[in-house]
């Protein structure tokens, strides 16, 4: 073979080899928009009656949250079976936020915390961190509750502050449609949930059932009331709930945090 006809052939080729990797690369950085909200559900919108009968209402849920992460795992994360995080993507939100679960009426959409850019696929598992604010607010507390609570003929409005700090990590959210889908230009959204049923439980369900069985109720909280108000601090509940109830308070902290109605596990921060 001619030298002029072995370059016709390994010219192309070589175009060939810069081509192909140059649309791989391509395909892999599709890109589109991934939505990060909070849910307090409609416990917190509307309002609801806690296992020991106290009914709430709650004027602002606020909570400090930071380190927020999305991802992409295969096999998909099982938070309940303590699976290995398996990350094929990650995106992060790099600010720290503090979030009103409480903003809006009560049939506002879960409250949109930040986007962020992403590659096309699907976010099946997230990772949060709940942490106390340094300013603000919240100042020294990772959750405050404000509202009223009422029963037989009492009103009482209510301030409650939570320092508990928790590492958190949750799978795909679970509910009436599937979250995390990012497709190239459009907007997918994934879900940090809050169950406070789960510590106030529901007048609506039997006291033996879930999650009745494990929930701390109202009236531990409605016995600091001083002067017809009720004005706890994360010092206060330490201090003045019973030890018992303390410490089912600390134990049931962590079960707050769902991806709708998918369960996650929470590490405390410092341990």
């Amino acid at each position: 073979m001619k030298i002029s006809t072995m370059k016709k052939f390994i010219i192309p080729i070589i175009i060939l080899a810069f081509i192909i990797p140059l649309l791989a690369a391509c395909q892999q950085t599709k890109m589109g928009t991934l939505l990060v909200t909070a849910n307090g559900e409609d416990f917190i919108r509307q309002g609801f009656r806690s296992k020991d009968g106290w009914s709430l209402s709650f004027e602002q849920v606020l909570i400090s949250l930071t380190n927020i992460n999305a991802y992409q795992t295969d096999p998909p994360y099982v938070a309940e079976a303590d699976s290995r995080l398996t990350i094929k993507e990650k995106v992060s939100l790099k600010e720290s936020y503090l979030v009103d679960l409480a903003a809006g009426d009560e049939n506002a959409e879960p409250i949109s915390i930040d986007s962020v850019s992403a590659h096309v696929g699907h976010y099946n598992a997230v990772s949060w961190e709940m942490v106390k604010a340094l300013e603000g607010a919240l100042q020294g507390s990772s959750l405050q509750l404000v509202g009223w609570a009422e029963k037989d003929g009492q009103s009482i409005p209510f301030t409650i502050s939570i320092a508990e700090e928790y590492r958190i990590f949750a799978g795909e959210y679970v509910g009436d449609v599937r979250k995390g889908f990012v497709n190239q230009g459009e907007e997918g959204e994934v879900e940090l949930t809050l169950h406070f049923d789960h510590l106030f439980g529901d007048f609506n369900l039997a006291l033996d059932a879930e999650p009745n069985s494990q929930a701390i109720g109202f009236a531990p909280f409605a016995a600091l009331a001083v002067n017809g108000e009720i004005s706890i601090t994360a010092e206060m509940l330490k201090q003045k709930f019973t030890a018992d109830d303390y410490q089912r308070l600390i134990e049931i902290l962590p079960g707050l945090a769902h991806v709708g109605e998918g369960h996650a596990i929470a590490e405390v921060i410092g341990d």
